[in-house]
């Protein structure tokens, strides 16, 4: 029997075989009418993958072969090997391993990236201090899905050689992404920001500074500080590991913090004491004066808007940091692929943004080149004079 009710479930299932290939699945359906009418639209679209299959010499391609093979053949290799098996694996699991990729329609990737710009950033359900986690990016769902399954899409296309009669339009589900800007840190704004800063959260945002990490990551615990190798080791955006160097300036700003708290290393100094907590907007933890406690996420994000204020700086976010760092790296080693180890992106075309500040170096060698060939223009007409 290819239709079944099975005693854990309350829906009918589907289970043929086709050309050597077995087909199952959940119709979906409560009545077995229904059902069986599910179970021939599968067969008449299995019919379809089998022929498309014997037209490349090879069996039904189903979405955890795709994944499997694109990752064997392409995935392993990348820079960001890790990023590219977490996005196959979640393609995966959302459409399931015996998905056919040539069921996958317009609606199908509908539904994909709408469940996907649903999901928490990052992974995670609330930040480091227990406060709910924004929803991922515009950007995040069309490179991490939407740009995946393209990509597989195509490979088996051209290489794999299978045909898709109902290949999803790539352009209707692009989301518009916001232009991302590049905003330097100006002298005056830097020294206006450090007199504004509180003494105990001024190594805080020195090592932001000076290694431009995401303000997350700047929440360090001692453990992952290894003063002997002289590398900073944490779980960046995406689940990335993200190295940064001890430098002598990092070094600087961490070596007087030991001692101040066991587990956390940047922390902070309470003015007050605060015990009635019941109408506290924070963390809700009383405080006792004079003692220090770890700097969270929502207090160092709230220290910073007052820090800006008080600075009299504007249309600059903690994030901008890290885009300062990577603009004056960029223009002191001229090298985009320093920048992206600096940073830790995943693609040289998020480091691409920073091009924009060589214009400067472009433009002096244009200038450079135009009063050369004045200067061989010059030697010229005196040569031609002395002939004369």
């Amino acid at each position: 029997m290819s239709v079944y009710k099975p005693k854990n479930s309350p829906y009918y299932q589907y289970d043929f075989q086709l050309g050597g290939q077995r087909f199952h699945g959940s119709t979906g359906c409560k009545n077995e009418r229904e059902a069986r009418s599910v179970e021939r639209d599968q067969r008449d679209k299995a019919k379809v993958a089998v022929k498309a299959a014997k037209a490349s010499g090879g069996g039904p391609l189903t979405m955890d072969d795709a994944a499997a093979r694109y990752w064997r053949e392409v995935g392993e290799r990348h820079a960001n090997s890790e990023t590219t098996w977490t996005d196959l694996k979640r393609l995966v699991e959302y459409f399931g391993p015996g998905k056919l990729f040539v069921d996958i329609t317009d609606d199908d990737v509908a539904k994909l990236v709408l469940w996907r710009r649903s999901q928490p950033a990052w992974g995670r359900s609330e930040t480091k201090d227990g406060k709910p986690m924004r929803i991922v990016s515009a950007a995040t769902v069309n490179r991490s899905t939407t740009l995946v399954l393209k990509k597989i899409f195509t490979r088996a296309k051209r290489t794999w050689r299978h045909t898709f009669p109902l290949e999803p339009n790539w352009r209707d589900h692009w989301l518009d992404e916001p232009k991302e800007r590049v905003r330097e840190l100006r002298s005056d704004e830097s020294a206006a920001l450090r007199l504004a800063t509180r003494t105990d959260y001024t190594p805080v945002f020195e090592f932001a500074r000076a290694t431009g990490l995401r303000l997350d990551e700047c929440l360090l615990r001692w453990p992952e500080v290894d003063w002997s190798t002289g590398w900073i080791t944490t779980i960046g955006k995406g689940g990335r590991t993200v190295k940064t160097a001890i430098t002598p300036t990092v070094r600087g700003i961490l070596a007087p913090l030991r001692g101040h708290d066991k587990e956390w290393v940047f922390t902070y100094q309470a003015k007050r004491t605060r015990k009635d907590t019941a109408a506290y907007k924070g963390d809700g933890q009383p405080r006792e004066k004079g003692k220090r406690y770890p700097i969270t996420y929502s207090g160092l994000k709230s220290q910073w808007k007052r820090i800006r204020k008080a600075a009299g700086v504007t249309d600059f976010r903690f994030h901008d940091f890290r885009h300062d760092v990577g603009t004056k790296l960029l223009r002191a080693t001229g090298n985009l692929k320093t920048v992206q180890k600096a940073l830790s992106h995943a693609d040289i075309k998020t480091t691409a943004r920073y091009a924009h500040v060589l214009d400067e170096e472009v433009a002096a060698a244009m200038e450079a080149l135009q009063k050369q060939g004045a200067k061989s223009r010059k030697k010229s007409r005196r040569a031609k004079t002395k002939a004369a």
